[in-house]
């Protein structure tokens, strides 16, 4: 059983950073990309920034510029370094590891852009 385990959400003003890290533990098989999503209130889920297993990054254009997208193999992780941050990046933002036809979720993590 893959789990996903987000830390480093919290409040920053805007103009800020924050960098959020997710860790998968358990046996992932094959090649699988990773990334994260958000989800603002009455939104659906948006892609925000995905590393695949080849180390390419795709990357929201909302985002572009201003997110880094970083992951490390051997430890299973995945990191979303996030600069200048706007009030619009308000959201609850999820982990996810996809392998496959199995699509992974961590539980999400809440930032929230505000003065």
């Amino acid at each position: 059983q893959v789990q996903l385990v987000e830390s480093g959400g919290g409040l920053v003003q805007p103009g800020g950073s924050l960098r959020l890290s997710c860790a998968a533990s358990g046996t992932i098989f094959g090649i699988y990309d990773m990334g994260w999503y958000r989800q603002a209130p009455g939104k659906q889920r948006e892609l925000v920034a995905q590393i695949t297993g080849g180390s390419r990054r795709n990357y929201a254009d909302s985002v572009k510029g201003r997110f880094t997208i970083a992951r490390d193999n051997a430890k299973k992780t995945v990191d979303l370094q996030m600069n200048s941050l706007r009030p619009e990046d308000t959201a609850v933002y999820y982990c996810n590891v996809v392998s496959g036809s199995r699509w992974y979720w961590g539980q999400g993590t809440q930032v929230t852009v505000s003065s």
